[in-house]
C-alpha cells in the first residue's frame, strides 16, 4: 500500500487539500503578528508578550475547543470559532496597519484570537480515522502524511511571510492568515467527509462504547511533552552553538536538516508494515530522539551538528505520529479529537518550556552539558512508557479467565462522561 492509496479514498483529496489552505495559516500568523506588533508599538517586550499571550490562550484551550467539536461535530463547532478567530486577526491587522498600537489593547486581542483558533489538526486527524479507519494500514500512511504536510507548512508559512512583507505591510500578513482559515475551513466544513461528522449531544451517551477521553492517554501525552522539550530546548541550543562560531548566519540551515529529517522519517513510518502496535513503537521512538541529542553533544562543528540534527529528525514525525495513534486508538470514536488536541497541547506546551529551560541552562552549563540535558525528557518519556506497559502487563496476567482485558481496562484510572464534558 502506498500513500497514492490514502488520497484515492473517497473524498480524501478535497478535504486534506482544504484543511491544509486553513492549516497554512498557522504557519503564517506567528510571524506576521510578531512583525506587525513590533512595527506598531516599537517594543520587541510588547511583542514578545503579545506572542505569549497568543500562543497560551491557542495551546492551553486546544482540548476546550476539541471537546465542542466531538460535542457538536466540526460543521457547528468549527464554523463559529473560525469566524471569531478570523475576525479577531482582521482587527488585529487593522489595529497594527500604523503605528501607535496601544499594547493592552494588542494583549486583549491576541488573547481573544488565540483563545478562538479552531483545532484543524486534530480534526483533520478524526475526519482521517472516519475515512480510512476500517481499511488495514491505511490509518497510520494517512496520520504519517498529514504529520509530514504539516511539518512543511511551518516551513513555508515563514517564507511566504518573507515575501508579503517586502510589497506590505507585516499587518497584511496578519489579514492573510485570517483569509486562509476562513476559506480552507469553509472548503473543509463543505467536504461530504465532514458533513457527517455530527458529534454527540451535550450529555448525551458516546456513539460507541469506548473509553473515556483521558484513559490511557497518559503514555502519548507524556511522550510528546518529552518530545516538545526536547525540541523546544534544541532550537536555542542551535543558536547558542553557531553564535560560539561567529556563523549564527547557519542556525537556519541547521533547523533545516532537523525538519527534512522529520519528514522523511515521518514518510519511511507511514510507509513499514509495523508488526509492533504503536503503545509498543512509542518509548523507542523517543528514546531515538535522546540518542540523537546526545550524540549532537560531541558534535565539534556545524556540519556534525547538522548531521545529528538530521539524525534527531528522523524520530520526530514518527514518534509524534505514533503518539497520535495511541491517543487516537485509546480515546476511541466519540473522543478522537479531545484527544488528539491534548497530545498537541502537550507538544506545544512542551516547546514553549523546553525554549525557556535551554535559555536558563546556557547561562549556567557548557554547552555539551546542555545538549545531554536536553536529551532526558525523551529518556524519561521512554522509560516511563516501558515501564507502563510492564505494568500493564502483568495487570492483564493477573486478571483471572477470559475476563482479563476487561479487568485490565477497570484497573485503568478513569474520568466519567460528566467530568470529561467539563475539560
Amino acid at each position: 500500500m502506498s500513500y497514492a492509496a490514502v488520497l484515492r479514498v473517497p473524498h480524501a483529496r478535497r478535504t486534506f487539500g482544504a484543511a491544509l489552505l486553513a492549516r497554512l495559516s498557522y504557519g503564517t500568523v506567528s510571524l506576521s503578528l510578531m512583525l506587525a506588533v513590533t512595527s506598531a508599538t516599537g517594543s520587541y517586550a510588547v511583542a514578545g508578550t503579545v506572542m505569549a499571550l497568543f500562543g497560551a490562550a491557542s495551546v492551553f484551550l486546544s482540548p476546550l475547543r476539541a471537546l465542542y467539536v466531538d460535542r457538536y461535530g466540526p460543521r457547528r463547532a468549527l464554523l463559529p470559532m473560525t469566524g471569531a478567530f478570523a475576525v479577531l486577526l482582521g482587527v488585529l491587522a487593522a489595529v497594527t496597519w500604523r503605528p501607535g498600537a496601544s499594547g493592552p489593547l494588542l494583549g486583549a486581542l491576541a488573547v481573544a484570537a488565540g483563545a478562538c483558533t479552531p483545532p484543524l489538526g486534530p480534526t483533520m486527524r478524526t475526519v482521517w480515522s472516519e475515512l480510512v479507519g476500517t481499511r488495514e494500514g491505511l490509518v497510520q500512511r494517512a496520520y504519517s502524511l498529514d504529520g509530514v504536510a504539516e511539518e512543511l507548512l511551518f516551513v513555508s508559512g515563514p517564507l511566504l511571510v518573507g515575501v508579503v512583507v517586502q510589497f506590505a505591510p507585516a499587518a497584511f500578513g496578519v489579514a492573510l492568515s485570517a483569509a486562509l482559515v476562513a476559506v480552507g475551513t469553509a472548503a473543509f466544513v463543505a467536504s461530504p467527509a465532514v458533513r457527517g461528522l455530527t458529534g454527540r449531544a451535550p450529555g448525551g451517551r458516546r456513539r460507541t462504547g469506548g473509553a473515556s477521553p483521558v484513559r490511557g492517554l497518559a503514555q502519548p501525552v507524556v511522550a510528546a511533552v518529552g518530545v516538545g522539550l526536547a525540541l523546544g530546548a534544541l532550537d536555542l541550543l542551535v543558536l547558542a552553538f553557531a553564535d560560539a562560531r561567529q556563523h549564527a548566519d547557519a542556525v537556519a540551515w541547521v533547523l533545516a536538516a532537523l525538519s527534512a529529517g522529520s519528514a522523511v522519517g515521518g514518510l519511511v513510518n507511514g510507509a513499514v508494515t509495523w508488526s509492533a502496535p504503536a503503545r509498543a513503537r512509542l518509548p523507542f521512538l523517543a528514546a531515538g530522539l535522546a540518542a540523537a541529542l546526545g550524540a549532537a553533544a560531541f558534535a565539534p562543528g556545524l556540519l556534525t551538528l547538522g548531521a545529528a540534527a538530521v539524525c534527531a529528525g528522523l524520530f520526530v514525525a514518527p514518534a509524534l505520529t505514533t503518539a497520535y495513534l495511541v491517543a487516537d486508538e485509546t480515546a476511541g470514536p466519540a473522543f478522537r479529537t479531545q484527544a488528539g488536541a491534548w497530545v498537541n497541547t502537550a507538544v506545544n506546551a512542551g516547546l514553549s518550556a523546553g525554549t525557556a529551560g535551554a535559555g536558563l541552562l546556557v547561562a549556567r552549563l557548557p554547552l555539551a552539558l546542555c545538549f545531554a540535558v536536553a536529551a532526558a525528557p525523551p529518556v524519561a518519556a521512554a522509560v516511563w512508557g516501558v515501564r507502563g506497559m510492564q505494568g500493564a502487563r502483568t495487570t492483564r496476567e493477573a486478571a483471572p479467565g477470559d475476563g482479563a482485558p476487561d479487568a485490565a481496562r477497570e484497573s485503568d484510572p478513569a474520568v466519567g462522561p460528566s467530568s470529561s464534558d467539563g475539560r
